[in-house]
């Protein structure tokens, strides 16, 4: 079957290091100079199924050309270039199942071609005969993400299968009735420091641009919360505001409203810009805004403040998967224990699921995990420079950094929680003097190391 074309609206050089790319990957790259070549494009060819348009260079042109994507039935989405500070403030939108995404400079030209693969994922189809006998190069997994085997890294590694709509609808999880709900994660552990923002926000960057999610990332820290900073978004409207002002005019507002929207297609939203006005921040009253946002996201990731305070215990109780981020160290290691003690007070414990972050510090991830007897879901090796990079200018390290190991290793965490794997594992507890003579084993190995 012919793969999609892409139609592209970037400066030359851009435009050939794009082209490259999504060529390695099966699609054909068009360069386009203006309306009238878009418009005898689209009308000379149906298999245009996405365009990029550059709206910095010249935004007028772009809001042409987008009209030009909606126009006699089409229904084309476009992957939009926009300068930072307009995005959150796009009021851009063709029909209700269109999908249009953002992304601003700089950007790297293979982060460019997941985005493009994971939109054409979900405007792509092919009937069922056409799937080959051995079955698919990669496939969509229950959660309606792309799986692909091992072995499918060659040269055929990019050339991403798709499949007919009505099984996309299925593997995404829409109901008979077309109604479809998205997973409430939460990542938590009531120690800092231990990685929980990192994680939350490549986390979130991995399934939007590699797996073609829709995906709502939740800064629920109102005393330490720095996603918004890590991101480059300035002075975002924070949900405590938005309420404010909809109380004082009347008006309601979805969480997709008061969502901004970071140049990697994510949403975020933060909770307030202050921790001394958050009184309107009732905690049920949040946690049923964040229920309701699932009908209008794939993934909802919530990066906790590390408490137990109502708010934290109001959005426990929705969360259909907890991960808890854990350091190979004593301090982090009996907070997670902590935590799983608690869980069971709570009963959350079934959710539980820990990822294993800076897993190459020495200490076996197996000791971590007997230790704190939750089933991990994903290690995360150490790369706090890459990160602190990749926040300077204001991005993911899957965007910026997409080739890097430790991407690999996010990028594996989004595949676990895509397929479900690990999900409502619950090993049997340990008994006391078991944990206690497995801490005392692993603190001898983490003292020996630092001497």
């Amino acid at each position: 079957m012919p793969r999609s074309a892409v139609a592209i609206v970037l400066p030359r050089a851009e435009f050939v290091a794009v082209q490259e790319h999504l060529n390695e990957a099966g699609y054909e790259a068009i360069a386009v100079e203006n309306a009238d070549e878009l418009e005898q494009l689209l009308v000379g060819r149906t298999d245009v199924n996405v365009a990029i348009l550059d709206g910095e260079t010249d935004f007028d042109r772009t809001l042409e050309m987008y009209a030009i994507l909606h126009e006699d039935g089409r229904n084309i989405p476009a992957l939009m270039l926009m300068p930072p500070r307009a995005l959150g403030r796009m009021g851009l939108g063709g029909n209700s199942d269109v999908k249009d995404e953002y992304f601003s400079r700089p950007y790297s030209a293979e982060s460019l071609r997941w985005r493009i693969e994971a939109m054409l994922i979900r405007v792509e189809s092919v009937p069922a005969d056409s799937i080959p006998e051995g079955g698919l190069v990669g496939r969509m997994n229950a959660s309606g993400g792309l799986e692909r085997p091992e072995g499918s890294e060659g040269a055929d590694a990019g050339a991403i299968p798709v499949v007919a709509s009505a099984d996309l609808e299925h593997a995404a999880g829409v109901s008979d009735q077309g109604e479809k709900r998205g997973k409430i994660v939460i990542v938590f552990n009531p120690k800092g420091g231990v990685g929980k923002t990192t994680i939350s926000i490549n986390l979130g960057a991995a399934l939007q641009i590699r797996k073609g999610q829709r995906v709502l990332l939740v800064d629920c820290d109102t005393i330490t919360g720095h996603i918004a900073s890590s991101l480059g978004l300035q002075r975002p409207r924070t949900l405590a505001k938005a309420w404010r002002e909809d109380a004082t005019n009347g008006a309601y507002e979805s969480i997709a409203q008061i969502a901004t929207v970071h140049s990697s297609g994510i949403s975020v939203l933060v909770m307030a810009e202050s921790p001394l006005h958050t009184e309107i921040l009732d905690p049920r009253r949040v946690a049923d805004a964040i229920i309701a946002a699932r009908d209008s996201y794939d993934w909802v990731i919530l990066d906790m403040h590390p408490d137990y305070g109502p708010l934290n215990q109001a959005l426990f109780e929705q969360a259909d998967r907890i991960l808890v981020p854990v350091t190979p160290d004593v301090p982090c290691i009996r907070a997670a224990v902590q935590f799983r003690e608690v869980a069971v007070e709570l009963d959350i414990r079934d959710r539980l699921t820990i990822v294993i972050n800076r897993a190459n510090s020495g200490v076996a991830a197996s000791d971590v995990e007997r230790v704190v007897a939750i089933p991990a879901v994903a290690r995360v090796r150490s790369a706090g420079m890459l990160f602190v990079r990749a926040a300077d200018e204001g991005k993911s390290a899957v965007e910026r950094f997409p080739t890097a190991k430790v991407v690999g290793d996010i990028d594996n965490l989004a595949d676990r929680l895509l397929s479900g794997t690990g999900s409502n594992a619950r090993p049997g507890f340990s008994s006391r003097n078991r944990i206690a003579g497995s801490f005392r084993g692993l603190f001898d190995r983490l003292t020996t190391q630092v001497s």
